[in-house]
This record gives structure tokens, C-alpha cells and sequence, in this order.
């Protein structure tokens, strides 16, 4: 085992390879968080009033607050990589609330798979000299499930909860039986009902002003609008046909997918051959970053791919994964990232960015490099 990288070492090789170091305000406004992370960070937010009575937060990572000095910056409108390294804070049980994230970040590169490739390279670089000389390195592609959950002809609203829940860390499975074996109450079918049979803007100002009389501004962290979104929801999935044998077990064979990059890239091509599931330019797109990974040293046999694997948090749309060590996976993951293309519009950028990036848990690297 080589010997362990120290925190401004790593920060420096970082900045070596391209990325502009930033140091994003601890305090955010603690909207977009609420609105975007996953159920698992929510939950774990430090929040806070603003003189001025916003809700703000600690930051409970780094991803967000670098996004949005980006969008402040005059770098806004081209490409930009950057990295960080700092303080990060979230309830945790069994653990210090406050602990160290470093991390790089790519917004704007039109080379979507390039891209990708240069950030899992860079930490598979960096782990290694970290000290870390056996890691386990697995990978999901929202996307891919996305092509394939749309492939599947549900309805709208159907495909809109499953990469919810997909992206959230859900279990798509048991999200697709909900979905087909809800049934509801009396009263809440009949004002479910009603609320399909309205224009969409009319039936959500309807549910603000029934929460608004009942006195509730927010739930777990949701906005009485999020709260409004979700009857409209429910109420466009009652509409939903149940989903064929056909189709539950092509939906199931892609969920069974696991393994290295080239076998899974075997089966992913025989499942589009077999059951006409249309992944197209999805799938060309994960063979070209399997391409670019292993010539960044990232071959086959070393990366795992999972169908379902995906990370808690709610703003990644593409390419995941994470870095274990393999004696110490009791540790967590050591690095994880992603691609997060929605993620800047939600911000308040004019048109979609790409972005993609990672995190690395600097506490966990020490203790795995020991």
C-alpha cells in the first residue's frame, strides 16, 4: 500500500490537472436543496432563517454551492472545471456532523461521455494515490434506465415517479406495483378524480388553497406547491394501464443486468435485439465512456455495472458511481459522482448545462488508506 495523500496534496494534484479551485459560502439558501437532493439528504439538513426570513442551510455538500458560483461567474456561458475542499454538514447518528469533502466538477463540455470519463479517471487516479490500491469501482447509468423505462410505453406520469424514486435510490419494482395495485379510499378516488378532470394550473392552485386553509405551509422539507405536484400526480397515475407480462420481464431482465462493462454491454445489446426495447443512442453512448474509461486505465474487469444502481440524491440523470475499498467496505463509499444535466436550469440557467463531478470523502480516504 503506497503511502497516503494529504488533504492539500491531493488538492494540488487536482488542481494540476486543469480544475480552478473555488471556496463556495458555507450558509446557502436552503430551497434548492429541499428541492432537488434525495430524501436521505433532506433529512439531514442543517437549516436556518435569514434576517430576512429565507430558509437557509448548512451546506450539506458541495456539488450545489459550486453550481450556482458558477452560474454568478463570468465562466457562465462556456466550459468550466473546478475543485474544492471543505467543510460539509449533515445529521448523522454514529458520526461527526461536520466532515470534509474535496471534489471536482465539469459544467458545460458538450462531450458528454468525455467528460464523464475524465472525472471517474481522475478519481480512480487520485484514490490510488490516496493509498487506496484495491478499489471496488461500480457504475449505473440513469439514462439508460430512463430509455429503457420509456421503451416501455407507460404513461407519463408512470415513467416521471419511477426515475423519481430511480434516481432517489428507490426500488423501481416495488415502485412499478404500487403504481398498479393502488387503490385509494373513496373520498381521496373521488377527489383524485376531480383533480384529473381539471386544468392542470386550476387543480393545483385548488390543493394550495385546501393546504393553505388547513394551515400547512410544509411537509418533510416540501413546499405546499411540491405537496400540490404530487396530488396532480397521483392523480394523472390513476389513469395508468397495468403493465403487460411482456413487458414486466423485459423490464426485469434489464434490472438483472450486473457485471463487467463488456458482458453487460453483451447483454444490454441482446436485450434491445430480443424485445425491441429501443435504447439507441443511449446505449451507443455507454459503450463510447466504457471506450474512453478503460483507456483511461478503467477496464472492463476492473468496473462493475449495475442496472438499478443508483445514489441517493436526487439531481443525477445519467452516468453514477462510486469507489469502495475492498477491505473496508463497512466504510462507504470512498469517492461517488455523477451527471446532473437538469440540475443548472433548476438553478436559474437560461438552457440546459451538461455537468458532471464527484465527491471525495476525505475522512473515509484516510481511515481506507491506513
Amino acid at each position: 500500500m503506497s503511502s497516503p495523500l494529504s488533504n492539500d496534496a491531493l488538492l494540488a494534484r487536482l488542481e494540476g490537472t486543469g480544475y480552478v479551485r473555488v471556496e463556495p459560502p458555507v450558509l446557502q439558501p436552503a430551497g434548492v436543496f429541499l428541492d432537488v437532493s434525495g430524501e436521505d439528504l433532506r433529512r439531514r439538513m442543517f437549516l436556518t432563517s435569514g434576517p430576512d426570513g429565507r430558509e437557509m442551510c448548512l451546506r450539506p455538500d458541495l456539488t450545489i454551492p459550486t453550481a450556482r458560483l458558477h452560474l454568478g461567474s463570468t465562466r457562465a456561458g462556456g466550459d468550466a472545471a473546478y475543485c474544492y475542499l471543505g467543510s460539509v454538514f449533515r445529521f448523522r447518528s454514529e458520526a461527526s456532523a461536520e466532515f470534509t469533502q474535496a471534489g471536482i466538477e465539469i459544467f458545460g463540455r458538450p462531450d458528454r461521455e468525455a467528460a464523464d470519463a475524465e472525472v471517474i479517471g481522475c478519481a480512480a487516479d487520485a484514490i490510488l494515490a490516496c493509498g487506496i490500491d484495491d478499489p471496488l469501482v461500480r457504475i449505473g447509468d440513469l439514462a439508460l434506465m430512463g430509455a429503457v423505462i420509456e421503451a416501455l410505453g407507460l404513461p407519463k406520469a408512470w415513467v416521471r415517479r419511477l426515475m423519481r424514486d430511480a434516481t432517489r435510490g428507490g426500488t423501481v419494482e416495488e415502485t412499478l406495483d404500487a403504481l398498479i395495485a393502488s387503490r385509494e379510499g373513496a373520498e381521496r378516488a373521488a377527489f383524485l378524480a376531480a383533480l384529473d378532470g381539471s386544468h392542470p394550473e386550476a387543480a393545483k392552485a385548488v390543493v394550495e388553497d385546501l393546504l393553505a386553509i388547513a394551515g400547512i405551509s410544509t411537509v418533510g422539507g416540501r413546499s405546499v406547491s411540491d405537496i400540490a405536484e404530487r396530488f396532480l400526480d397521483q392523480a394523472r397515475q390513476r389513469a395508468g394501464a397495468d403493465l403487460s407480462a411482456e413487458k414486466r420481464a423485459a423490464l426485469s431482465r434489464f434490472l438483472s443486468i450486473e457485471g463487467t462493462l463488456s458482458s453487460s454491454i453483451k447483454e444490454l445489446r441482446a436485450l434491445q435485439r430480443d424485445t425491441g426495447l429501443a435504447m439507441g443512442a443511449t446505449l451507443d453512448a455507454f459503450e463510447r465512456r466504457a471506450d474512453l474509461m478503460s483507456s483511461r486505465g478503467l477496464t472492463s474487469d476492473r468496473v462493475t455495472f449495475a442496472a438499478r444502481f443508483g445514489r441517493a440524491v436526487g439531481y443525477y440523470t445519467g452516468f453514477v458511481f462510486e469507489f469502495h475499498s475492498a477491505t473496508s467496505l463497512a466504510l462507504g463509499p470512498l469517492v461517488g459522482g455523477g451527471r446532473y444535466d437538469t440540475l443548472m436550469t433548476t438553478l436559474g440557467a437560461p438552457q440546459p448545462v451538461p455537468a458532471v463531478g464527484c465527491a471525495f470523502w476525505i475522512e473515509r480516504l484516510q481511515e481506507a488508506g491506513r
